[in-house]
């Protein structure tokens, strides 16, 4: 016989109107959010959610990085907690449910066992991770990293976005620079819900990733440098055209990620140009780059394929290029007890479901440095995030929320 709390649900309309509240504060006109860390709208963000927690009788807590943590208590607190959440700060054109949906539905987890007056063993913790986009500052999952000692907090507090501003003076500004230590404390186990922002479980019509690891990540600086001369009078041949030699680059390796493995992804994500004046070739020219691939060997091969192809093009243009790798997150297996406890949820709840593993890098990532952890995954229209027009579906929302309430519940235990 099924035993009651099994029978446990969300409310999933609670969840949806939540999501919809927390859209409203940086909302765009084009429908998504403007939420980037430290902002005031990540205040504003975090107050509600704050007082939405205290609201339930949880314990607030704030650290050194402005990692907020709402911890609901169990029968023995001596024991390690149980952990969940994600982020809620988002890119400048970012969506409804990129990260604001795992803190939320951790949210509505606690809600729910708070109004039904059930009580776990071990207690439950919920966080929000400071930047973990990395829109404003980078590297992303900054918070989740100097936590878990992949960063040391004077690093984390360095981080600078375009104007000049860096994290520490931005938490103090908000009022969100806490008191405690950014370090772990005793955790069994940590899920983090989100969209999968893929195309995978729309097109295969799933409702749930049961998700075994996060692909490796590397992020470079790549600057070109050359010769600013007048646009009219300097012949093609006679320049030392920066931009030429990034269109060199970039068309030599997208060829070769592309035919190296199907897996394999590049992203050229944000360009500038020096002194950016129509009628004047650049002086310099900086590309923020981005390759990924789900194993350790395939990153390696891109890594060194960056660089042989920027030393080819650097001796066929004259273009000096330099290559600085900014961050590198390899790829990251999760716990197969935690695994097992997502995956045994969704046989029980009856939804369709594959495992897969996660293009997109997560503060679960460096989560897993310290603790067990794994992922659930939720379906998002036509794979789209990063983007205004992100969009999720209320049911598979509450099916996911469903899942991650009975796998939590399943690692804390019943009092």
């Amino acid at each position: 016989m099924e035993n009651p709390v099994q029978q446990l649900r969300v409310d999933g309309n609670r969840l949806w109107r939540s999501l919809m509240a927390m859209a409203e504060i940086g909302a765009t006109p084009a429908g998504g959010c403007n939420r980037q860390a430290l902002t005031d709208e990540d205040r504003e963000g975090r107050d509600l959610f704050v007082r939405w927690c205290r609201e339930i009788g949880c314990e607030i807590r704030v650290d050194r990085m402005g990692n907020l943590f709402a911890r609901r208590p169990g029968v023995d607190n001596s024991l390690p907690a149980v952990m969940t959440g994600s982020h809620l700060d988002t890119q400048p054109t970012g969506g409804k449910f990129d990260g604001v949906y795992g803190v939320l539905a951790g949210l509505e987890v606690l809600r729910t066992l708070e109004e039904r007056g059930i009580r776990t063993k071990a207690p439950l913790e919920l966080v929000v991770w400071t930047n973990e986009e990395g829109a404003r500052f980078s590297p992303a999952m900054v918070g989740s990293g100097v936590w878990a000692g992949e960063f040391s907090l004077e690093y984390g507090h360095s981080r600078k976005d375009k104007a000049g501003k860096n994290i520490g003076q931005e938490l103090a500004r908000i009022g969100y620079l806490g008191s405690e230590p950014a370090q772990p404390g005793p955790i069994k186990a940590a899920f983090e819900a989100h969209i999968e922002q893929g195309p995978v479980l729309e097109k295969q019509n799933q409702v749930i990733g049961v998700v075994t690891g996060v692909q490796g990540i590397r992020w470079y600086d790549v600057t070109f440098s050359g010769t600013p001369c007048h646009a009219g009078p300097t012949p093609m041949e006679d320049r030392r055209d920066p931009v030429q030699a990034l269109a060199g680059l970039c068309e030599k390796l997208y060829a070769e990620v592309k035919a190296y493995s199907e897996d394999a992804r590049i992203t050229c994500g944000d360009l500038r140009a020096e002194p950016g004046s129509r009628n004047t070739v650049p002086e310099m020219v900086v590309l923020a780059l981005d390759l990924r691939h789900p194993t350790t060997e395939g990153l390696a091969h891109l890594h060194r394929t960056l660089y042989r192809l920027a030393e080819q093009v650097q001796k066929t243009t004259g273009v000096t290029i330099d290559v600085r790798e900014e961050w590198y997150s390899p790829p990251v297996a999760f716990d197969k007890d935690c695994i097992g406890a997502v995956h045994s949820a969704v046989e029980r709840l009856g939804y369709s479901h594959r495992r897969m593993v996660s293009g997109a890098g997560h503060d679960a990532v460096y989560v897993s440095r310290v603790a067990p952890v794994s992922m659930i995954f939720v379906p998002c229209a036509g794979g789209l995030s990063h983007n205004e027009a992100e969009s999720a579906e209320p049911g598979h929302l509450e099916a996911g929320c469903n899942v991650l309430l009975q796998a939590m519940l399943a690692s804390a235990e019943l009092a």
